[in-house]
């Protein structure tokens, strides 16, 4: 995989369009089997409580999270295309698994599954764009085409099941059957992943081979704890050169945390709210979807060729507080008309700051351990939903019902000030220690 490359070849390359299919096909299925599938098999089929479901879609969301850095690592190390493979043969397990089990521990331990399996996806694709992209980190267009596979997929799932399920008289066994069949589809396409990584030196390796770059020595003759040995001492001089080169803003990591916390906010509540406070019908809050997502996804590509043109600073600048204005207003207009404007004006500007975001904490990774430092970034920010819809549930109890999105307002009037100030000095003023 090479270096430097021009933003419009990245997207033509081998790896971005492996990974692009990839990331949509795994998306296709999380959000199949987490909005349309699951919550209602188990419930309506399986007799499940909904204390039960609410453990599983935690250890699903748990695996994904913990492990997204340990697989940013890995990446690096013995390469995408392994690290990738064995992640999507776990989910490929979890699958399985749904459709044979039907205790309720089974179906954690298989939803668990499913998160480690689904971890190393986003750690690999922005490892992967963040090394092609070069010094400059022209990665904007790439940023934008990545999201908009995430969100197709994750629209598209839910949709093509659901049609699936009328269609079949609610024949769930056909659907779990048809997601083994993307899951394999999906592992074929991992395999056509780079097995190799570039080093931070340029020049191209499997992996790590060894620790001894920093001249530590290993036993001259090998044992059999031999390998727990070397991992040990990869594993420490990883977290060593990651607390030495990460030599960012400390203000970057509640910026990472918020930016999901909003999502985290918003998610559980806002069917809930269309419903009983704004009396849509379920066809109109379809529409609603659509509307915004759509636009979404529409706006996401051209406005990260026009990240890569005029840098990250306006559009995040002007997403966020418009995001903010359009939160702050939902929460107070209930005129449909008026509420679709404001749902699609929110679009835009996740639409301005999904691609811009991404790229500006491009900028902050150096070049040595990009997958760790990708995956534990990662990790930081999905931290905020799981965070995000307890609070948002607190809120709707015990306070109203327009809070959460009032509360989702003000984080996102607080990121804005948080990227003044970070745009301003990105860095640390004195090196890490």
């Amino acid at each position: 995989m090479q270096t430097d490359i021009k933003p419009a070849k990245i997207l033509r390359s081998p790896f971005f369009i492996a990974m692009w299919l990839t990331l949509f096909l795994v998306e296709i299925i999380k959000g199949a089997l987490l909005v349309a599938v699951l919550p209602v098999y188990m419930d309506n089929i399986l007799g499940l409580s909904a204390g039960v479901i609410g453990v599983a879609f935690a250890l699903q969301y748990l695996g994904d999270n913990l492990f997204r850095a340990p697989s940013g690592w890995a990446a690096e190390r013995i390469g995408f295309r392994a690290t990738m493979v064995t992640a999507l043969i776990c989910m490929l397990i979890a699958v399985i698994m749904i459709l044979f089990l039907k205790s309720a521990f089974g179906l954690s331990m298989a939803c668990l599954i499913l998160g480690i399996g689904t971890s190393p996806l986003w750690p690999c694709a922005m490892t992967g764009v963040t090394a092609m992209s070069g010094p400059q980190n022209k990665n904007g267009t790439a940023m934008g085409a990545l999201e908009m596979a995430a969100l197709g997929g994750t629209g598209l799932g839910p949709v093509g099941m659901n049609w699936i399920l009328e269609r079949t008289g609610h024949d769930y066994r056909m659907i779990f059957l048809i997601l083994i069949g993307c899951a394999i589809l999906v592992i074929l396409v991992a395999m056509i992943l780079p097995g190799r990584v570039v080093t931070q030196v340029g020049h191209t390796g499997e992996g790590v081979k060894d620790g001894n770059r920093a001249g530590q020595k290993y036993p001259a003759k090998p044992n059999v704890f031999t390998p727990f040995v070397r991992l040990q001492k990869s594993v420490k001089l990883t977290l060593h050169r990651v607390r030495t080169t990460l030599n960012v803003n400390p203000l970057v990591y509640p910026a990472l945390f918020m930016q999901s916390f909003v999502i985290g906010l918003l998610s559980p509540v806002i069917t809930l709210y269309t419903r009983t406070d704004l009396n849509i019908s379920p066809n109109l809050y379809s529409l609603l979807l659509i509307a915004g997502g759509g636009i979404t996804v529409i706006a996401l590509l051209p406005v990260g060729k026009m990240v890569d043109r005029f840098g990250t600073k306006p559009f995040l600048n002007i997403g966020f507080l418009m995001a903010a204005a359009s939160l702050f207003a939902f929460s107070a207009i209930t005129s449909i008309p008026v509420v679709f404007g404001i749902v699609m004006l929110v679009g835009v500007s996740y639409a301005m700051i999904l691609p811009a975001w991404n790229t500006f904490v491009a900028t902050l990774i150096p070049k040595g351990e990009r997958g760790a430092i990708w995956g534990f970034f990662l990790t930081l920010q999905g931290s905020g939903m799981v965070v995000g819809p307890i609070v948002s549930g607190l809120l709707w109890d015990h306070i109203s019902h327009p809070s959460p999105f009032i509360a989702s307002a003000i984080v996102m009037a607080g990121l804005a000030v948080v990227h003044f100030v970070l745009a301003r000095k990105p860095f640390r003023t004195a090196p890490a220690a």
